[in-house]
């Protein structure tokens, strides 16, 4: 991979566009499409390769690439969040480039993928966990969700589980994606915090799907006893 910020910002494009094409398998993208039905112009890239080529833009002039970048296709969306992720700098520094990217999310790889990447919440917890209350709040899907698989990634610990329980429950959205991330966020407070967790689970706010579907994901964890989860079975939903 050869991508270099020699000349404008166009041509840039068109060499990362050149680069995608190469490392593109069919098979791959026949596989991708599948796992992401409706989402269109798959490559077919896989991951580790679009990881290395984010590293390396990231070493470079990130600011300009993600001001000139272009969103033609599922990689190039996201090859910017993880960009996004990689390069350095602080919430400060690229909160304008998080919200230009946040809502160019549409499929809950793009949106988990760059969760992994993005580790603010690590360095800033308390500034990052106020940026992303526009989303927790947000009427939009995938911004959603982005927000709570921050969540589940970097905030399920002693300090804040008790604000993720609660930030969870405070988000009223149908949507398949939203309550899919809200039943993880459950599962792992319950994985990590099971005496802290048990009484959301007996009691809360969800839709009896991400409840249920919380129960679920607990029982099909290795990480739990088989005590636990005989627990919780017995609060599933009829």
């Amino acid at each position: 991979m050869t991508v270099l910020f020699s000349g404008n910002p166009e041509e840039c494009n068109i060499q990362i566009r050149k680069q995608l094409e190469q490392l593109a398998e069919p098979e791959f993208q026949q596989f991708t499409s599948k796992l992401l039905p409706g989402v269109e112009h798959i490559l077919g890239v896989r991951l580790p390769l679009l990881r290395s080529l984010a590293r390396q833009l990231a070493k470079e002039e990130w600011k300009t690439y993600l001001c000139h970048a272009v969103d033609d296709s599922y990689e190039e969306v996201m090859l910017q969040g993880m960009v996004l992720g990689y390069a350095r700098g602080d919430l400060q520094e690229k909160r304008k480039f998080l919200e230009t990217f946040i809502p160019k999310i549409n499929n809950w790889s793009v949106c988990d993928s760059a969760c992994s990447t993005i580790k603010l919440a690590k360095s800033q917890p308390e500034e990052f966990w106020e940026f992303l209350q526009q989303y927790l709040n947000s009427r939009e899907e995938f911004q959603i969700r982005f927000g709570l698989v921050q969540l589940l990634d970097y905030y399920v610990n002693e300090t804040y589980l008790e604000r993720v329980l609660e930030a969870v429950q405070q988000v009223q959205q149908e949507a398949y994606y939203v309550n899919m991330a809200q039943a993880w966020v459950i599962s792992i407070c319950y994985r990590e915090f099971p005496e802290a967790t048990l009484p959301v689970l007996k009691k809360n706010t969800l839709n009896d799907f991400t409840h249920n579907k919380a129960i679920q994901k607990i029982t099909e964890s290795l990480k739990v006893s088989g005590e636990k989860k005989e627990l919780v079975k017995t609060l599933r939903r009829q």
